[in-house]
C-alpha cells in the first residue's frame, strides 16, 4: 500500500502549505500535481506532474481536462493505495480516478462551499455528484462539515474535522531570520496580512481602512504578502487613494512607501513577527491557517468573522455558527463584522462596518498593553495546532 498527496499545484497558498507540512510529517510516496507550478522546497524525485499546465492556463480548460488528469492518475495506482487530495479540482480528479483504479479516495475540503459563489455554479453540481463517492471527507472546520451536511445532504459519519497543523517550533526559528533589504520598512509600525490576491481575501477593504488610519498614524505601513490576479486592481485602488505603493516585481525598495505588496515569501514569519498587528479581512475562508501562524509568531490578530474558521480559532468556546455584528474581543483575538462580497473603489464612502474596523485597529495601535496581552494568549492557543497534536488524527485516518 502506498499513500499519495494530490493537489492542483504548489504555487503558494494555505492549502498548499498544509500539504507540505503533512508531506514532511507523514510517509507519502509522492505528491501528484495537476499543474507544473512548485514554489515550495520538495525533493524533485517526490513530485510527479499530470500535465504541463500552469496557473496561467485557462481555468475552463483545466476544468474540462479533469477526466484526462483522472485517467493519467488512475494508471499510476493500485486498489490498495490511498490518495489524499486537497482543493476542488484535485478532489474531483481523485474521486473519478478511484472509480477506475479502485484506490481509496480521501478528499480534504479547505474552503466554504456555499459562500462567495452563486448556487448555480457548476462546482456545486460536481460536489453533489462526486463527493458522496469519496471514501472519506476531511474538513478543516466544523462550519464546513455543517455546510456539507446541510447543502449536499452528506452523512455526518462520512465527514471528519481535522484542523490544519502548523510546525510551531519551526515558526519560532524562522521568525528570527534577518529581514535584510526589508528591514527599513519595519523601522515603522506595520500592519500585515497574508494570502492570495484573490476575491475571497478582501484585501481592498484593508487598503481603504489603512488609508483612513494614516491620518492618525502617518508613519504606519501596510504589508501584504501573496500573489494573485487582483494585483492590478489593488495597485490601482491604492494609487487612487493617494498611497505610495511598492510592488514586489517593480521599482526599488525603500521605507518611503506606504503600502508594500511583497508577493509570495517562502518565510512569511520573519515579516509577521515584526509587525504590530496581523489583520485578516477575508470574505470567506475554510480555516485560515495564516491566523494560527501569526499567533505562533506572537502577533495579535484582528480578523473578519467570516465563514468559516476564524471563530473556531479565536473564540473556540462560542457557537461556530455565530457571526458578530460588532467588534468581539474574543479569548485569543478580535472578531470583526465581515465585509460584503463586493469590490470597492477609492471614492466610495465608508460604511459603519468600515469605521468599526478603523476604531478597533486604532485602539490596538495606541495600547501596547492590549497588544501584549493578546500576543501572549495567541501563542498559547497556536500551540494547540502544532503538528504533533494534529498528526495523531491524520495517522488514525490513514491507518484506518
Amino acid at each position: 500500500m502506498n499513500t499519495y498527496l494530490l493537489l492542483n499545484s504548489l504555487s503558494g497558498g494555505g492549502a498548499e502549505r498544509v500539504a507540505v507540512n503533512l508531506f514532511k510529517a507523514l510517509n507519502f510516496k509522492k505528491i501528484s500535481l495537476l499543474e507544473k507550478e512548485v514554489k515550495y522546497e520538495i525533493p524533485e524525485e517526490k513530485i510527479e506532474h499530470l500535465s504541463n499546465h500552469t496557473t496561467k492556463t485557462s481555468s475552463i480548460y483545466k476544468t474540462l481536462f479533469i477526466p484526462i488528469y483522472a485517467l493519467r492518475l488512475s494508471k499510476k495506482l493500485k486498489a490498495q493505495d490511498i490518495v489524499l487530495s486537497m482543493l476542488e479540482r484535485a478532489n474531483y480528479v481523485n474521486i473519478i480516478a478511484s472509480l477506475l483504479s479502485k484506490h481509496k479516495s480521501i478528499i480534504s475540503i479547505h474552503t466554504s462551499q456555499m459562500y462567495g459563489r452563486q448556487r448555480w455554479h457548476p462546482y456545486n453540481f460536481f460536489n453533489k455528484l462526486l463527493y458522496p463517492k469519496a471514501n472519506l471527507i476531511i474538513t478543516v472546520s466544523k462550519s464546513i462539515k455543517a455546510e456539507l451536511e446541510k447543502f449536499y445532504g452528506l452523512p455526518g459519519e462520512k465527514i471528519k474535522v481535522i484542523y490544519n497543523p502548523v510546525y510551531f517550533n519551526e515558526i519560532q526559528e524562522k521568525k528570527e531570520a534577518l529581514l535584510n533589504e526589508y528591514e527599513p520598512i519595519f523601522n515603522n509600525p506595520v500592519l500585515i496580512t497574508a494570502g492570495r490576491l484573490t476575491r475571497p481575501k478582501g484585501q481592498w477593504y484593508l487598503i481603504r481602512i489603512f488609508k483612513a488610519l494614516k491620518e492618525d498614524f502617518p508613519n504606519l505601513k501596510l504589508v501584504i504578502l501573496g500573489e494573485g490576479e487582483l494585483k492590478g486592481y489593488l495597485v490601482k485602488l491604492s494609487q487612487n487613494l493617494g498611497l505610495k505603493t511598492f510592488v514586489w516585481d517593480e521599482g526599488r525598495l525603500s521605507e518611503d512607501f506606504d503600502l508594500y505588496l511583497l508577493g509570495f515569501q517562502k518565510n512569511p514569519f520573519k515579516f509577521i513577527a515584526r509587525s504590530e498587528l496581523f489583520v485578516f479581512p477575508s470574505l470567506w475562508e475554510g480555516f485560515g491557517n495564516v491566523i494560527v501562524e501569526a499567533m505562533a509568531c506572537g502577533v495579535p490578530v484582528i480578523s473578519s468573522d467570516c465563514r468559516s474558521g476564524p471563530r473556531e480559532i479565536l473564540a473556540p468556546e462560542t457557537d461556530f455558527e455565530k457571526q458578530t455584528k460588532e467588534p468581539e474581543f474574543a479569548s485569543y483575538g478580535v472578531l470583526m463584522p465581515p465585509f460584503e462580497v463586493k469590490y470597492k473603489e477609492a471614492k466610495e464612502p465608508f460604511e459603519e462596518r468600515d469605521l468599526m474596523w478603523v476604531e478597533v485597529i486604532k485602539r490596538f495601535l495606541k495600547d501596547e498593553e492590549l497588544r501584549r496581552g493578546y500576543a501572549q494568549r495567541a501563542v498559547e492557543r497556536a500551540k494547540e495546532f502544532d503538528i504533533k497534536k494534529i498528526l495523531e488524527d491524520w495517522m488514525e485516518v490513514l491507518n484506518d
